[in-house]
């Protein structure tokens, strides 16, 4: 029995696909997550007033999401927690109206502490920025933010 080249062709390029198919799924399945005060965060979004109220949550993946929060003191109270596997990492940057780093931490899946809080460093009041950063991370957590002093 004789196999044309255009058979065997068409049979790796059905192989490649079958295969590429398999291992791009695979990579679908990890995700990370961000809501702030019941919002989605798909892209960055701005302009969050009073209190913030996040949660996250993550199957393995990686996510950087900012927005603006309007902070009429000089401080802002902050807490975060997480529940992850040995997996992952939660990291938090604020910077100020003027765009001086008042926090940054960081919480590491699997080790202790599992929480932060505390109170920013002084900063200048306005709009701030909030970066989160979640990388390869698996499991799930909250945080918040509340004006200071």
């Amino acid at each position: 029995m004789k196999f044309s080249s255009v058979k065997i062709s068409k049979f790796i390029l059905l192989i490649s696909a079958v295969f590429l198919f398999v291992a791009c799924s695979n990579d679908d399945d990890s995700f990370a997550r961000l809501t702030v005060n019941g919002l989605v965060l798909v892209g960055d979004v701005s302009d969050f007033n009073g209190d913030i109220d996040a949660s996250f949550t993550g199957n393995g993946g990686s996510t950087t999401r900012s927005f603006l929060w309007n902070n009429n003191l000089s401080s802002a109270d902050y807490n975060a927690d997480i529940t992850a596997t040995s997996e992952g990492s939660f990291e938090m940057v604020v910077e100020d109206s003027e765009g001086v780093v008042v926090l940054e931490r960081v919480i590491l899946g699997g080790q202790e502490p599992d929480s932060i809080d505390g109170v920013t460093s002084s900063g200048t009041s306005g709009i701030w920025t909030v970066t989160i950063r979640l990388v390869n991370f698996n499991g799930d957590g909250s945080f918040s933010l509340s004006e200071g002093d």
